[in-house]
């Protein structure tokens, strides 16, 4: 398979993005695995790199000159990065010294401040040296490495939520915006500036009901009004809760935004949808993006992240289709992948495996650029031995797979000379998380051109005489010259509205194979408004997890 330049399809000809962009919520996990290669070329052992794979550059997304899929857009998360970057930091590499003309987003780590993952009490005006200390260090990171950066927000969800809000010190819904306000005016104060290199920031939305969305809106949002803050005011918009996942709501609070003048050309240029992973969630952006480029801002560009490819891959799965049934539900099939010792020494292709050895589940594999370089063998890293019979054992003595002294001749030791019960070492996890990662982008973008050939999904139709398509339904909207009549026709079409389904966090099956550790590796919200983008990633205990006690 030849290089697939997923940037070239992204760009018009105006040389816009002619699509919502997606934003790969990128692992520090992967990262740390480019970012290593690149001063210690011995990290990944050169014999166990894909004989058709050079180098780890080539599996970097945002290296336009030897990825085998460059894609300019990625989005990272203060909440796992390394903040101080007067520190080296090699695992950090990727991002910190990306290719210019590259597009990072960074998140600031709101959900880390609600988990209790960022210790301190975050209550506006609390003096809590911890929050301060974090408030500054990510202010600064965001400057350092981003071109928008969104702002240290409370997401509103803590409030329902009695371990966050223990964590956090936040406990309601004035205290979540109070805490907001005070990091919204320390991130004023201290941000670098646009004309002094630093990041652009985003404004970001919350509220978990139409009614509390209305308030913060209107409470926030002079931070990004040119005339009240000339000089410090913030760049743009980043929708969560409420905001993130209903249309209705989207669509109104974009003519808000539109006779508010706060989404100027040049000044309020990008608006960002946190963890958003529905493709038909990725075609109706793209349809909005359009109507407000044409009627208000040329220069907007709406953008959406996942980690679901990361995700998926922690918790064994692998994508291997996407389907785009006219009429019917748009997805990206995934289903857990191979994991057999068996295959330690196979030569095969990994999709030829996948669909000639009798595998039910895939009934199709759609090839990537790395799966098209990669043997199952190096999918399957570690071999097994072979068990000595029943009678070597010793009478009433059963059977342990991961002792060595049960075997007459040894199977492969893990990273930590132990006998784990998984062939997968965590390489295994960076090649189908870079397959992974292909797939969704593809998807995205397929699901576009389909829907740019006529098709559409179910989810955007409505079966009623009277009721135009969702596209000429945004194109009318945004084509009315007046905040009322603009508002009419969202109101017109409320019941429609209520039949496109929001997105949520990643609610991914959890496989029952020996690659199962997700809720161990993972540490992810699953209520109201939480990113999919802010995961707490444990990089020891992936490299180890082939020797957890209990796996099955």
């Amino acid at each position: 398979m030849e290089i697939d330049n997923l940037t070239a399809k992204q760009l018009g000809s105006d040389g816009q993005s002619q699509y919502a962009v997606f934003l790969p919520a990128l692992s520090g996990f992967y990262a740390t695995y480019i970012g290593k290669q690149r001063s210690d070329p011995n990290y990944v052992d050169r014999a166990r790199m894909p004989t058709a794979i050079n180098d780890m550059e080539e599996l970097n997304w945002l290296n336009s000159q030897q990825a085998l899929f460059p894609y300019k857009w990625s989005l990272y998360s203060g909440g796992h990065a390394n903040l101080d970057l007067n520190k080296v930091d090699a695992s950090e590499d990727m991002v910190r010294n990306r290719e210019p003309g590259t597009f990072m987003l960074g998140d600031s780590g709101g959900f880390q401040i609600a988990k209790g993952l960022w210790e301190g009490d975050w209550k506006a005006n609390s003096g809590c040296p911890k929050a301060q200390k974090k408030r500054d260090a990510v202010i600064k990171w965001l400057d350092g490495i981003a071109d928008y950066g969104m702002i240290l927000d409370i997401p509103t969800w803590v409030i329902h939520d009695k371990k966050a809000s223990d964590a956090c010190g936040i406990t309601t819904y004035q205290e979540a915006v109070d805490a907001t306000k005070f990091n919204n005016e320390y991130f004023m104060t201290h941000r670098k500036g646009v004309k002094n290199g630093g990041a652009k920031l985003l404004n970001v939305l919350q509220g978990s009901n139409h009614a509390e969305a209305d308030k913060w809106y209107n409470l926030m949002k002079d931070y990004c009004d040119p005339v009240k803050y000339p000089n410090d005011h913030f760049d743009g918009w980043s929708m969560g809760g409420q905001n993130m996942c209903d249309v209705h709501l989207v669509l109104k609070r974009l003519v808000a935004l539109r006779y508010d003048n706060l989404l100027q050309e040049g000044v309020h240029d990008w608006m960002h949808f946190l963890g958003t992973s529905k493709l038909e969630w990725a075609v109706l952006l793209t349809v909005i993006q359009r109507a407000v480029r044409k009627y208000v801002n040329p220069a907007f560009t709406i953008s959406f992240d996942c980690a679901s490819p990361f995700l998926a891959t922690a918790n064994g799965q692998v994508y291997h289709h996407v389907d785009l049934p006219p009429n019917e539900k748009w997805c990206y099939r995934m289903s857990p992948s191979i994991d057999n010792k068996k295959y330690a020494t196979d030569t095969r292709m990994w999709r030829d495996v996948v669909m000639t050895d009798h595998i039910a589940h895939f009934k199709h594999f759609d090839e990537s650029p790395i799966s098209a370089r990669v043997q199952i063998k190096d999918i399957c890293i570690y071999k097994d031995g072979v068990r000595k019979t029943q009678a070597e054992l010793g009478e009433g003595v059963e059977f342990d797979v991961t002792n060595l002294d049960h075997y007459s001749v040894a199977p492969d030791l893990n990273k930590i000379k132990k006998v784990g019960k998984t062939s997968w070492d965590s390489f295994s996890y960076a090649l189908q998380m870079g397959h992974n990662v292909w797939t969704h982008i593809h998807a995205v973008q397929e699901a576009n051109r389909q829907y740019d050939a006529g098709e559409q999904p179910k989810m955007m139709q409505y079966n009623q005489p009277d009721y135009a398509k969702f596209k000429d339904i945004v194109e009318a909207i945004f084509a009315t010259t007046t905040r009322q009549d603009a508002e009419d026709i969202i109101n017109y079409y409320s019941a429609y509205w209520m039949e496109i389904v929001g997105t949520r966090g990643f609610k991914g099956k959890k496989t029952k194979n020996a690659n199962t550790m997700f809720n161990a590796l993972f540490d992810q919200d699953e209520d109201d408004g939480a990113s999919e983008d802010e995961v707490a990633f444990d990089e020891e205990s992936l490299n180890n997890l082939d020797s957890t006690p209990g796996w099955k």
